[in-house]
């Protein structure tokens, strides 16, 4: 096989993986057995150990003695301190777009928040999660400020990364979060000022943040477990 051939196999390996990982069809905890994912996906062994190598890097997967690789948890202080940051950042830039956001992009953010509302009567986190960003997606890629950007960029990241849903948990957070989101578009559609839609914006994500933190112990510690 040559390299280029095992490039594009890990890199599909890789993709496979992690995609599994994200959506929870490999929960925390969970023996990723290379030769049974290799069978899986129909490659070589070769490509999902590197695959392995490169989820390991990002903290999504980890070798334990005598078991192998196993799905990383869920670190509830890595949520708590991105979810902060999140609220500041993502707050600064929906303000700073919100003077650039026309007409068509806010049909389209609504277009996404009514999909998310249809979502909430046969409730999929996953689903409504991407959704989530996609509106959220709307609302700050217009701000001119590319390294305020740069950083609810990481901020969307990282939630990736450590596979935080907290409306799988507290999907009463969900309904309101949609209505929060027409508050959001409202405010912008009427040309609030700036301070107003940032102040808004992070209320909305900080109230995310609450509900996790106001979650009985016994259930956050599920959190970190899922």
């Amino acid at each position: 096989m040559t390299e280029a051939a095992v490039g594009s196999k890990s890199e599909q390996a890789y993709a496979a993986v992690k995609a599994r990982i994200v959506e929870g069809t490999y929960t925390p905890g969970y023996r990723l057995v290379l030769a049974k994912i290799a069978e899986d996906l129909g490659v070589s062994v070769v490509p999902v150990r590197e695959a392995i190598r490169r989820l390991e890097a990002e903290g999504l997967v980890k070798f334990e003695r005598n078991v192998g690789a196993t799905v990383s948890g869920i670190d509830p202080t890595e949520y708590l301190y991105t979810m902060q940051t999140l609220s500041i950042v993502e707050g600064a830039a929906t303000a700073l777009s919100a003077p650039l956001i026309d007409s068509v992009a806010i049909a389209r953010a609504r277009a996404v928040n009514a999909e998310m509302r249809d979502c909430l009567e046969h409730f999929d986190p996953v689903r409504f999660t991407a959704l989530n960003q996609d509106f959220h997606s709307v609302l700050f890629e217009h701000c001119p400020n590319p390294h305020i950007l740069d950083l609810v960029h990481r901020g969307w990241n990282r939630l990736a990364s450590i596979r935080a849903s907290t409306f799988r948990f507290v999907p009463g957070r969900a309904q309101e979060s949609v209505k929060e989101h027409e508050a959001l578009l409202q405010l912008i559609e009427s040309n609030a000022d700036a301070d107003t839609i940032e102040q808004a914006a992070r209320r909305h994500r900080s109230a995310t943040l609450d509900a996790y933190l106001a979650l009985p112990q016994s259930n956050a510690e599920s959190v970190s477990a899922h």
